[in-house]
């Protein structure tokens, strides 16, 4: 067995413990962000309900202070992959969204606006979002209307949107996006929520993989689906990890030994060198080659000057978070199998690889292009310091 390859198996054996807590709390110190503003009362609670699928969201269950006027909500909460940012300030005359914005620098987030239809004030909203405005750090905005059957006639429906759409609009200075949302107490269901789904998707794509509800082909599939979370988990840890030079050549196949060992206790296998050897043979002949080779070249372009601080960390970090993923995928096909006793062939491994390396390219992407905005922001921190000794020692 190749020697990179003896190391990642070493780290599926418990008793070899690399310290790669640091990628772990990298990668969920900047996970993808929801920010909800809205008055109480307007939905904000219910919708993360209806978006995650788990009616104990509430307030003092999940939620925890993150500012002094906001509280953070992970999902999930094991293995966390997107967090929710809910205000809860708007009340007071003076409030400040400063350090919320902060809370939502260097991720890759959307702010949502819920406002309930039947209250055309919203001076608090409209304050706060005019300082959010200028910070220019929040990008992708929603707005939600809700409460819309508590209205009238449609026609009262559709003048009181127009009027808190005309507010939000004219504080932003141009067409915003926005969507209905009304809740069903008596049944639990929301109205529009397919289409707050999708619309949420295209702006953190992440979030499409929690709404994909077609049905699976397979029972593998569908065991797959129920782990998706833990692979990503591990994929998102391993791209945090990959934008640091020098140190992805290193946490990255560790992660990826801790998630194999970690998918084998879920299919109730202790791996053993034979079978991942077999399991590494059925990617094909040439994965160990191109596997080494992409891996060693990402960790060299981070040392070129500039591109390698910028692009080459992003781009290094995508491939990380991409590769592992694809691996647990496949991964958990091979376990599937071997579990019930069954063979799988290197066709059916090789294309569920490929296919899972590509399913999942633009939301690595995505969620990796903000190692690069951080990248730079800490390569001007260093440049600055160093800039302040000079002048010091001078």
């Amino acid at each position: 067995m190749n020697s990179f390859f003896k190391k990642v198996f070493g780290y599926m054996n418990p008793s070899v413990n690399p310290n790669i807590e640091p990628a772990f709390t990298e990668w969920q110190q900047h996970l993808p962000t929801l920010w909800l503003l809205g008055k109480t009362g307007a939905g904000k609670s219910t919708l993360i309900q209806a978006l995650t699928g788990n009616s104990a969201v509430e307030i003092g269950n999940g939620f925890k202070p993150c500012t002094q006027t906001a509280h953070s909500y992970h999902y999930p909460v094991d293995n966390p992959l997107l967090c929710f940012l809910d205000t809860r300030g708007l009340s007071e005359s003076d409030y400040d969204p400063h350090d919320d914005i902060q809370a939502c620098k260097d991720r890759s987030h959307a702010l949502i606006v819920v406002l309930k239809a039947e209250e055309p004030e919203q001076s608090d909203v409209l304050n706060a979002l005019k300082q959010i405005k200028k910070s220019g750090d929040i990008k992708h905005l929603l707005i939600v209307h809700t409460a819309i059957s508590s209205l009238g006639t449609h026609t009262e429906q559709q003048q009181a949107i127009l009027h808190n759409q005309t507010q939000i609009e004219h504080v932003w200075g141009g067409t915003v996006p926005s969507i209905q949302a009304d809740f069903l107490p008596e049944t639990g269901d929301v109205i529009g929520l397919d289409t707050l789904k999708t619309t949420l998707a295209d702006m953190l794509p992440i979030l499409s993989l929690f709404t994909n509800t077609k049905a699976h082909i397979s029972r593998e599939e569908g065991n797959f689906n129920k782990l998706k979370t833990e692979v990503l988990w591990y994929a998102g840890a391993a791209g945090a990890s990959d934008a640091i030079p020098a140190v992805g050549f290193v946490s990255v196949p560790a992660i990826q030994g801790k998630m194999l060992h970690s998918l084998g206790n879920q299919y109730g296998i202790e791996w053993t060198k034979q079978d991942f050897i077999e399991f590494i043979g059925t990617l094909g002949t040439g994965f160990m080659v191109q596997y080494l080779s992409k891996l060693g070249i990402r960790q060299l372009v981070k040392f070129i000057p500039a591109y390698g601080q910028t692009i080459g960390s992003a781009t290094a970090a995508a491939m990380s978070f991409s590769s592992t993923y694809a691996i647990g995928r496949a991964a958990c096909k091979y376990l599937y199998h071997k579990s019930k006793g069954e063979t799988v062939t290197k066709e059916e491994m090789k294309a569920v690889f490929e296919q899972a390396f590509e399913s999942i390219k633009n939301v690595a992407e995505t969620e990796m292009h903000k190692t690069d905005t951080l990248e730079k922001r800490q390569s001007k921190h260093t440049s600055d310091m160093k800039s302040e000794l000079k002048q010091g020692k001078r």
